[in-house]
């Protein structure tokens, strides 16, 4: 048994009709898509890291994991 959806279910769900978005709803839309845009261009300016572990940083997530075992600080 799983608990996911077919991927009919989810084409009908993406062809209702949108709300329409209070002003308040707008701005903070705008604002937050400004937020993540600042936060790609400085992550870009960043030297890149040379032979590291790859993939996500692990401190975002408040654990490192390597190979399976994770230690948690």
């Amino acid at each position: 048994m799983t608990d996911q959806t077919s991927k009919a279910d989810a084409a009908a769900a993406s062809d209702a009709p949108q709300k329409t978005l209070t002003p308040a709803a707008s701005r903070a839309l705008a604002e937050a898509e400004a937020r993540r845009r600042k936060y790609r261009e400085e992550e870009a300016a960043l030297p890149k890291e040379v032979g590291g572990r790859g993939g996500k940083e692990p401190g975002r997530y408040g654990d490192w994991e390597v190979k399976g075992l994770t230690s948690d600080f």
